[in-house]
């Protein structure tokens, strides 16, 4: 209506077409024109009532209205950081993006999050044949184990072991951890005497190393690792590794 009255308001023809609406500029633009237009049969119906629509109704709704898309897209992207990818999924899917934004409001890693949500738990409810609807884990849950990852208590290999029983069972992550034990070692003092043992059990390889083979960091790394059963904080590992191997290092070359 607006459109046509500016038309006619500067001297040009309003002409009788077919035109398409595009959301993402909130314009229409025309698609074909209508040659005849007493092919359409336009006559006034005589069962319809005049509908008055007020602005105050109108803004009612506005203020009713629910999150659009195309905000909860931005939002996402500007606010949490996510990719637009993951953006498009959890708008696409609107029951993941509500998982999120329940999920978000309990943890400060919303990268981390987006990543276990749209990956590690959508892909074990794909397994099971369940969509996030049925999911036994709340958003509630997934926020504390991703909680746990980030502050060490949890590592990655260990948070996927307790995740696939949430999903399973549907239980507290930090019910399981206690249940199974798995828990996971950030102590120096315990890692140090792990990495003091498979230090002394591979002397060659220690050889090989002071001698310039600092890629065996990583043989040394996964040797802890199983002699701690997966438990052992991989970056507290690698530090306490290091600053041994270090001594060792400086001691070889003094000799």
């Amino acid at each position: 209506m607006e459109r046509q009255i500016k038309l006619v308001l500067s001297g040009q023809k309003v002409v009788q077409e077919t035109r398409t609406f595009d959301p993402s500029t909130a314009l229409t633009h025309p698609m074909r024109s209508k040659e005849e237009a007493e092919d359409y049969r336009y006559f006034p119906d005589p069962d319809l009532l005049p509908l008055i629509i007020s602005s105050e109704w109108i803004e009612e709704i506005k203020r009713n209205m629910p999150e659009l898309p195309s905000e909860r897209r931005k939002k996402l992207v500007e606010f949490y950081g996510l990719s637009p990818y993951e953006a498009k999924v959890m708008t696409d899917l609107k029951a993941v993006g509500d998982f999120f934004e329940k999920a978000v409001k309990l943890c400060q890693e919303p990268k981390l999050l987006s990543n276990w949500l749209l990956n590690d738990l959508l892909g074990l409810l794909n397994e099971a044949g369940k969509s996030i609807e049925e999911s036994l884990v709340s958003p509630e849950h997934l926020a504390k184990l991703i909680n746990f990852i980030k502050d060490g208590t949890l590592s990655s290999k260990l948070a996927k072991e307790v995740l696939k029983v949430m999903v399973e069972t549907g239980k507290d992550p930090e019910l399981i951890i206690e249940e199974r034990g798995l828990k996971q070692v950030s102590d120096e003092e315990s890692i140090k005497k792990l990495v003091e043992e498979v230090l002394k059990n591979h002397p060659k390889e220690v050889e090989r190393y002071l001698k310039g083979e600092e890629k065996l960091i990583g043989f040394f790394v996964g040797q802890v690792m199983k002699a701690a059963g997966g438990k052992a904080n991989p970056q507290v590992v690698n530090k306490v590794l290091r600053e041994l191997l270090k001594v060792l290092k400086t001691s070889y070359q003094n000799c």
